[in-house]
């Protein structure tokens, strides 16, 4: 009942993980499902499945031999439990839809989705275990052994489409680099636009930014090693350039990209102040407005 009782749960969240990928929150952007639980979530199912699965068939085999194991106390205990939590399952599951439903709130594709995932597991479990109970599975031992490969198949069925719906770890780390190279543009950004206040100038090259007294330190391509592309274009402009593996992922790149392709870091297009982009070189144009930014130190006139 533990092994059942785990691998639900992290079968459940796993769906959910899938579905919160495939429907994203419109005020959320790109989160690396690998570090927000799907990981875990398949390791577990890995483990747990055929342990769960093996434990199944023995304690089968064993009730086959000597039939009054079925009614042992612990045993229908056990089943009694998993039936009452699966059928509290059922009912919340039900009640919550109708709820949301009656109250006019938004039911979106992941709110079905999701509820419908619960209301599909927790009756198979129903089902199962009341025909358990009954005693079916031992007056036909063929259907019980179909029953075990179809769970095993679709736990392996999900494990597998979780690479084609979210991605391969490999990919996932090629998104982590991306997010840390936005990062570190945007930390040498920060720095330039500090230099400017402080002496009313641009710094020539990124060098000119190292400041050992603050301790800041000129970040690099964690993924190529390569420093990132640093050009002044003006008294007040400056132009950040760094090599990304794929397109920024999240509802708002998502969304601007259907809505306009735009050629992030293109000075006069909208929305060019953002860290949106698209795979390969891109550069982001930056133009320091001196009221939103003043000297720290204004001249007298």
């Amino acid at each position: 009942m533990v092994a059942l009782y785990v691998g639900v749960f992290n079968y459940i969240a796993l769906v959910w993980g899938y579905i919160d990928y495939t429907f994203p929150d419109p005020l959320q952007y790109y989160v690396d499902p690998y570090q927000s639980g799907i990981s875990w979530q398949m390791a577990t199912l890995i483990v747990v499945s055929p342990i769960f699965l093996a434990l199944m068939w023995f304690i089968h085999r064993e009730i086959k031999r000597d039939p009054t194991r079925a009614t042992i106390w612990i045993r229908r205990w056990a089943l009694f439990l998993t039936l009452f939590a699966a059928a509290v399952t059922i009912a919340v599951d039900l009640i919550w839809v109708l709820y949301a439903f009656l109250n006019g709130l938004d039911i979106t594709e992941r709110f079905l989705l999701k509820a419908l995932v619960v209301l599909f597991v927790a009756a198979v479990g129903f089902m199962h275990f009341i025909a358990d109970l009954w005693g079916y599975w031992e007056k036909f031992p063929a259907r019980n052994r179909m029953v075990a490969y179809a769970t095993g198949a679709l736990v392996v069925i999900t494990i597998v489409a979780g690479f084609f719906i979210v991605g391969t770890p490999t990919s996932a780390r090629l998104y982590r680099f991306d997010n840390q190279k936005v990062n570190d543009l945007q930390s040498i950004q920060s720095q330039v636009v500090t230099y400017w206040q402080a002496k009313r100038k641009l710094p020539k090259s990124l060098s000119e930014l190292s400041d050992p007294i603050s301790g800041f330190s000129i970040p690099v391509d964690a993924q190529s090693g390569a420093p990132y592309d640093y050009t002044v274009k003006g008294p007040l402009s400056f132009e950040l350039c760094a090599e990304f593996n794929a397109p920024m992922q999240g509802t708002a790149m998502e969304t601007t990209r259907a809505v306009a392709p735009m050629p992030v870091g293109v000075k006069g297009m909208p929305q060019q102040d953002s860290w949106l982009h698209a795979a390969g070189h891109v550069c982001f144009d930056r133009t320091i407005d001196p009221e939103f930014y003043p000297p720290l130190n204004p001249k007298t006139p």
